[in-house]
């Protein structure tokens, strides 16, 4: 072998294990060693979690990508909205993640570690209370419908005169009520929530929301279309007529307190349209996972129409009218 074909194999030689060093070196924002693709892969994509705390179940969501080597994340915790995790590893077949504090008073984060098992993510964290919570993970559904829906015959979910086909999540002083035709939330109170599960359907509703009121509708009790009046000051994912945390409005329409409008919501796997007013302001869009505030994290079920119980303020409801598809 000649002197150039010695040193071109030399330098190829170079190249390869300079470049299987940069793979197995690359690290995670938090600065430890990440995996490579191969190893990262199968942790990839989103995840219904279960959170199992001693007292109860709470629905959460998780989703993990790489993105130009680094493993990124975003979660949707026991309540709020999607936010990104400070730090994500896997090292040695076990899954790290930290979720940042959730509540008030809270000094530390929530650090979850679990492992990968089939199709399944099992693990444990420490919950505010110091016990150890169990949590499992499964691939949230894509829920791509393979043909347009033919729709029902519509339904009135409120009769205009009292509670019927409804119930509160749980008992209080504070209590929904029926009024001159309609719904009225306490403030502060309990979740109104519909006996019937739906699956894709088409959905109006008319509402009318005080000054400083937080409310919102919940479709299959998963995702929150935000009814309020009182968010400016936060990002436009939280304003009137966004998927909470997900998909903002545009255009976002000008705020009416004390006034009655509309919504006019169709949902079709999980492929959103609403019509605030009768101007699209979100158009076939796909909604990623949960919001906070859900009643579980079973996006593959049917699940009930619920509205919010007002965070605080007072919100109205009526002519609260369901059309389902009849093929799915």
């Amino acid at each position: 072998m000649n002197r150039k074909k010695t040193a071109f194999a030399l330098l190829m030689a170079i190249l390869f294990l300079s470049a299987a060093a940069v793979s197995r070196g690359r690290t995670s924002p938090s600065g430890s060693s990440a995996p490579a693709e191969e190893s990262a892969k199968p942790f990839l994509g989103r995840w219904d979690l279960t959170l199992k705390a001693p007292e109860r179940e709470y629905p959460s969501w998780l989703e993990l990508r790489e993105e130009e080597g680094q493993l990124k994340a975003q979660m949707v915790g026991r309540w709020g909205n999607a936010r990104p995790l400070p730090k994500v590893e896997i090292a040695h077949g076990r899954f790290t993640f930290v979720s940042p504090k959730e509540e008030e008073g809270r000094s530390d984060d929530m650090v979850f570690q679990g492992t990968l098992s089939g199709q399944i993510l099992s693990g444990t964290t420490t919950g505010p209370d110091g016990a150890i919570w169990q949590w499992t993970g499964q691939k949230a559904p894509a829920l791509k419908r393979t043909t347009a829906p033919d729709w029902g015959e519509p339904t009135s979910l409120f009769d205009g005169k009292s509670l019927s086909g409804w119930k509160m999540d749980k008992p209080g002083a504070s209590v929904w009520k029926v009024e001159n035709g309609n719904l009225l939330s306490p403030g502060n109170g309990p979740e109104l929530i519909h006996d019937s599960p739906f699956e894709d359907f088409k959905l109006h509703v008319e509402f009318k929301c005080d000054a400083d009121s937080n409310s919102g509708v919940y479709l299959r009790g998963r995702y929150e279309v935000q009814v309020e009046t009182d968010s400016l000051d936060e990002p436009p994912s939280h304003h009137m007529g966004a998927v909470y945390g997900f998909l903002a409005a545009s255009p976002e329409l000008p705020r009416r307190p004390g006034e009655w409008q509309t919504y006019d919501i169709t949902l079709v796997g999980r492929w959103i349209t609403v019509v605030q007013n009768g101007r699209t302001i979100i158009d076939n869009k796909e909604i990623p996972g949960i919001t906070g505030g859900a009643l579980d994290s079973h996006e593959e079920l049917p699940g009930p129409i619920y509205l919010q119980g007002s965070e605080k303020g007072h919100v109205a409801f009526r002519n609260i009218v369901i059309t389902p598809a009849k093929n799915n």
